[in-house]
Order: C-alpha cells, then structure tokens, then sequence
C-alpha cells in the first residue's frame, strides 16, 4: 500500500515536470538591436523559437502596422531563408526627407529553404527599419508561424497593459525617447538608414540558428531553470522515500 501510494505521489511529480516543461513561456518576440529611439531608425530583431518537439520552423510572416507606417524597412538576408517584402498604398502618404511617400511595407514573408528551425533551437531574423513614430510609445507586429506539419500558431493577441500576458502574444517593439538634442540615433537621413542595414550585417553571427539554451533565450532559460528545479525535487522526495522503505524492511527483518 505505502509503495502504491509513493508511485501515485511520484506520478502527479512527474505530471509537474511535463506541465513545467511545456514551451508555452516562448514566443515570437521583437527586440531592438541597442535601441529604438522615436523619429529615429533601428535594427531589429525578431526572434523566433522553436515550441514543437515534433516539427521544424519553415515559414514567418510579419504584418507591419499601418497606424505607424514605416517608410524604409530592409531585410537582412538570413542564410537558408527567402524572403518576401510586401508593400501596399498608403490612405495617408508619408513625408521623409522631403519626399512623399505613397507606399510602404506592410508584411514580410521568411520562408526556409532547407530544414528551418529545428526543434531546440532559435532563428533571429534582423530588419533595419525607420524612421520610427515620434507619436507612439510601442509598435505591434503580429505574426504567424508555420510548421512543418503545416500547423500554423498566430501571434496576434495584443497584450493589454494591467491584464495578464494572452496565449499568444503579439510581437511588441518598445519605442525610447529621443536623446536630448532632439535627435535620435540613426535618424538624421538616408545614410544613416543605410548605417543601420551595416549594423545589422555586423550582428550576422548573432543571426544564425542558435541554440535555445542561449541566455538571451528567456523563455527557454527559465523553462529548462524550472523544468531542472523540479526534476530535483522529484529525485530527492524518491529517494527519501526509497531510504524510509529501506530502512523499515530492515527493521522488520
């Protein structure tokens, strides 16, 4: 009976480590390369993980907003993918550097050519991009990732600021403010638009598929940090369970 009860206490243990180990803690995500200053440009990553033990990453589509359009977005070739830029008409042309601007890029399309991104591992897909709103505190870009099971997860919940984070949150890019002088970085012409595409050639290594152990990785980080703490519990509680099994056959004996 004690030893059925200890294979009971054991599986709902082991239960707790599936559920901890679950991947729902990684998601599509958006950080700037240094930062993203308003009025200014940026190089930005998207970084993107792998959730299935099952299938490989092929295929990500970023939709850019169009309450902030961005008139120069660049695309930093990422070895084993293609890439599609999408642009549409504006309602409202955009003025940059005294030039009207009548479309901009509205979705980006990377799609593996090989196996993707494996189960394990990560994909940052760097894109330069400006200038940004000066009227804006964040930008949303939703996302749909595609397997190679042709399951599809759709990133486009916006999280809602005092709310818990949704299933499936939408990529958000945190805007800074613009440095004293009124300029930001990268934000005085074109130049310095071409300035933030080199910037992103010099981030190449950090651009290939990398391990999801990474320490930038957070969610992968904390998922194995948490699934490990409990393994540990669980080898410990087993073993002084099997010591005080142990230790009362002898006493019977």
């Amino acid at each position: 009976m004690k030893a059925s009860r200890i294979a009971a206490a054991g599986a709902v243990a082991g239960a707790a480590v599936l559920a901890v180990s679950t991947p729902c803690f990684a998601h599509v995500s958006v950080q700037p390369d240094g930062e993203a200053a308003k009025g200014g440009y940026a190089v930005v990553d998207f970084k993107v993980p792998n959730e299935r033990d099952n299938a490989s990453t092929t295929k990500l589509e970023v939709t850019f907003p169009t309450d902030h359009p961005l008139a120069s977005v660049m695309p930093q070739p990422v070895e084993g993918w293609d890439i599609k830029v999408t642009k549409s008409e504006l309602d409202k042309p955009l003025e940059l550097h005294g030039k009207k601007i009548n479309e901009a890029v509205t979705k980006v399309t990377w799609t593996a050519d090989g196996d993707g991104i494996e189960p394990g591992f990560f994909q940052k897909f760097p894109v330069s991009v400006g200038t940004l709103p000066e009227d804006a505190d964040e930008l949303v870009f939703k996302a749909l990732q595609t397997y190679s099971n042709k399951e599809v997860v759709r990133w486009i919940e916006v999280p809602q600021e005092g709310q818990e984070e949704p299933e499936h949150p939408a990529p958000v890019l945190a805007l800074s403010e613009a440095s004293e002088d009124g300029h930001s970085h990268g934000a005085a012409d074109d130049e310095k638009a071409e300035d933030g595409a080199g910037s992103a050639e010099n981030a190449a290594a950090e651009s290939t598929t990398a391990s999801g152990s990474d320490s930038g990785d957070s969610g992968g980080t904390d998922t194995t940090a948490r699934v490990l703490g409990v393994v540990g519990i669980v080898v410990g509680a087993a073993g002084v369970a099997y010591g005080v099994l142990a230790g009362r056959r002898r006493t019977s004996a």
